[in-house]
């Protein structure tokens, strides 16, 4: 059968990859045409447009390239059409995905799924009028989503966690600190890994005041975990006579050997929660004190990490919008590597986390409500 992916995200590429990987196990016909990136292209298929021409994020950013979004559209548009595939599947980047879904369903009649729900918990409830509308089956990733969508009589699958799967089998599982140092020419000093972002201007708010937080901790070093489909060159104004590495393409491994971790919101403090390392959430917002207002009044949700939506309580540390400070952010990084009771329990607290997640096979478990939904029935069925 033909598939027909969008995805438009480093995150969404990483997870639709073992998506396509689990249906090719499943269908031995499976042919692949998508928006997406590099790891979905080495599943085979044709790469149409990559995530990074898509990626614009606030409303400055998303009005000044109006027209490339709008030529983005309609390129896909006709791309799907022309294909005609047997199932389009449309990953989170609601903005994008769900006009794509309204033209699929209304003037293609192909059955639409939706995998990785987009965050209507948190704003834009109104939105679920539009999956019930143009969307076959809801497939997703975080327990307390099928709950909230219950409440709107709206039928959808929590299929599991991929990053639990992607943590599970990721490479160098188990590799030692000192094949890690060893590898990366790093000197033997614990670790203290940052994760600034996934797109350049999360990276330009948040890494300054992160490398301002980590001064001074002298027995630690600082390694940077480069986000996917950002050059190199990119971090150089921000790490220029600073004696830290950034390494690409390592963050799982960077993760593993670090003692603690600074997070911006996202997937990554979930993976960072998954691998067990604590963690401080900061998170810069433009004018940080009507960001918290709008945070209290307008979003319906009280958390802004995973970790935290996900036990429905604080774990970690979130310090964003006026509560972003490199004072707040330096001690929690001290509780955190020097208080052995503040430190055991987040990591206690993570295996809660991990239990309400469930077990792996979240692909395999999306594969197969697809082809049941195209009535190819899988043989083997999962359960979380």
């Amino acid at each position: 059968m033909k598939y027909y992916f969008v995805v438009g995200e480093a995150s969404g590429d990483l997870h639709t990859s073992n998506l396509m990987k689990s249906l090719k196990a499943y269908d031995g016909n499976a042919d692949f045409r998508f928006f997406g990136g590099d790891l979905m292209a080495a599943q085979g298929g044709t790469l149409v447009k990559h995530y990074r021409e898509m990626a614009f994020m606030g409303i400055g950013p998303v009005v000044m390239n109006a027209r490339t979004i709008l030529g983005n559209l309609q390129l896909c548009k006709k791309d799907i059409a022309s294909y005609r595939p047997d199932a389009v599947v449309l990953v989170d980047y609601p903005g994008f995905n769900l006009k794509i879904a309204k033209f699929v369903k209304t003037r293609l009649n192909i059955p639409v799924f939706y995998y990785i729900s987009p965050k209507v918990w948190a704003w834009k409830e109104y939105r679920i009028k539009s999956f019930k509308k143009y969307v076959d089956e809801m497939l997703c990733i975080l327990p307390f989503e099928v709950e909230f969508y219950k409440k709107h009589n709206y039928r959808v699958h929590y299929v599991g966690n991929p990053s639990v799967d992607e943590i599970d089998t990721r490479d160098f599982k188990n590799e030692t600190f000192s094949g890690f140092i060893a590898a990366n020419e790093l000197p033997d000093r614990p670790i203290i890994a940052l994760l600034a972002g996934s797109r350049k201007q999360e990276i330009s708010r948040n890494l300054p005041s992160m490398l301002q937080a980590v001064k001074g901790f002298e027995d630690y070093q600082l390694v940077i975990a480069g986000a996917p489909g950002i050059e190199p060159g990119f971090y150089d104004k921000f790490t220029k006579g600073l004696p830290l590495k950034v390494l690409f393409n390592q963050t799982y491994r960077i993760l593993a050997q670090s003692q603690a971790a600074l997070v911006t919101s996202g997937t990554a403090t979930l993976e960072t929660a998954l691998l067990n390392v604590p963690q401080v959430v900061c998170y810069r917002m433009p004018m940080p004190r009507l960001s918290y207002w709008a945070f209290k009044n307008i979003l319906h949700t009280p958390y802004i990490s995973l970790v935290n939506l996900i036990c429905d309580r604080e774990v970690v540390m979130e310090f964003f919008a006026k509560f972003f400070t490199v004072e707040n952010i330096r001690k929690e990084l001290i509780q955190l590597l020097h208080v052995k009771n503040y430190r055991k329990n987040m990591l206690d607290n993570y295996a809660e986390m991990r239990r309400i997640l469930g077990n792996t096979g979240a692909s395999d478990r999306a594969a197969e409500i697809i082809l049941d939904k195209l009535g190819n029935n899988p043989l083997k069925k999962f359960s979380i």
